[in-house]
């Protein structure tokens, strides 16, 4: 039992975090006397070894934190990727990038291959990390056994994991609402993934119909497998959609790739944007600047939810008790596409 035995373990027996237990073991005075006695107890107990690197106690501290990611083509991986590296390099930790696809093998690969480097950390970007079997999600927790695990939107419960994420379920549905509001009788809701957050805001889109009492059509719900580079693919499929006979005068998307396929859409078929078809992208990406009109996007604070992460991951490397989830609400910023 005691070559099994992590800080996970000992944190669960004792009832207390692993941050306490870090505490404990690095012989700090922030501990009540009561409580470090019942953790020694089970440290004792179980004849557990401490290893240096596994404590995450800054002893012996590579310094070094992993980051995983799908694809690092992706402008929101990427552009998060650029501002969690930013500013773990200004708080002295250098991160070691890994770019797992999106099977499952690749992702628990790539997160054997950081830990087996000592990693002081793991921050896993993207809500694709979370699978919605919850048999899927053991490598995250078993890597949760050994280090903190920083989750940039995704939600997930286990004992050394921390989520920062947008409430991107909200921000849809207001969006859509507001799209109501404006008197667009017929939404599209064109999405990309089937992950947490791909659910949460489809879920979002739902919602703001079904208060408005108008049922839901399979048809208004569409999901693009293709490309996110694939813009021209996404402009086809819309207008496969309307061969079909299926109308509507308003576009919400889960992301600005999809929301620009749209637009082109739009100015091949000589239908005016926003008069005639308003369209919202999501991520406020810099493609929001690239049609005629510019295009209405939610911003979902990405650039704050990276540093907020970061502040969470030094707290937690730091022993201090941190937040283990952080929620930031989306906003939608105004341009051209829209008339609300």
């Amino acid at each position: 039992m005691s070559n099994q035995m992590t800080i996970y373990d000992i944190s669960k027996k004792a009832g207390v975090s692993i941050a306490t237990v870090s505490r404990v073991l690095n012989g700090s005075a922030n501990v009540k006397p009561k409580t470090r006695k019942k953790v020694m107890d089970i440290i004792e107990q179980y004849g557990y070894k401490p290893n240096a690197f596994a404590r995450g106690l800054g002893l012996n501290s590579m310094k070094t934190i992993g980051i995983l990611c799908a694809d690092a083509s992706d402008l929101y991986l990427a552009k998060a990727i650029y501002f969690i590296e930013q500013n773990l390099r200004e708080n002295g930790y250098h991160s070691v990038l890994g770019c797992t696809g999106y099977e499952l093998s690749g992702k628990k690969e790539s997160l054997n291959l950081l830990l087996s480097q000592h990693v002081d950390a793991v921050v896993m970007i993207g809500s694709n990390f979370i699978l919605n079997n919850p048999e899927d999600n053991q490598y995250v927790r078993d890597a949760a056994s050994q280090v903190p695990i920083m989750l940039l939107n995704a939600d997930f419960d286990c004992n050394n994991v921390y989520c920062t994420l947008c409430d991107d379920y909200k921000a849809t549905q207001d969006a859509t609402e507001q799209m109501l509001l404006s008197g667009v009788k017929n939404i599209l809701y064109l999405y990309n993934s089937n992950s947490y957050s791909g659910l949460k805001k489809l879920a979002g889109y739902q919602n703001a119909l079904l208060t408005h009492d108008i049922s839901l059509k399979k048809e208004l719900m569409q999901c693009f497998k293709g490309s996110h580079e694939d813009i021209d693919g996404v402009k086809s499929f819309v207008e496969a959609i309307t061969k079909k006979g299926v109308k509507f005068d308003g576009i919400v998307t889960s992301d600005d790739f999809l929301a620009i396929g749209a637009m082109n859409y739009a100015r091949t078929n000589h239908i005016k944007v926003p008069s005639e078809l308003q369209i919202v992208g999501y991520n406020n990406s810099i493609l929001a600047h690239c049609s005629e009109p510019e295009l209405s996007s939610i911003d979902n604070r990405l650039e704050d939810m990276c540093i907020q992460l970061v502040k969470t991951l030094i707290g937690t490397l730091s022993q201090n008790e941190m937040p283990q989830k952080t929620i930031f609400s989306g906003e939608l910023i105004k341009r051209g596409s829209t008339s609300f």
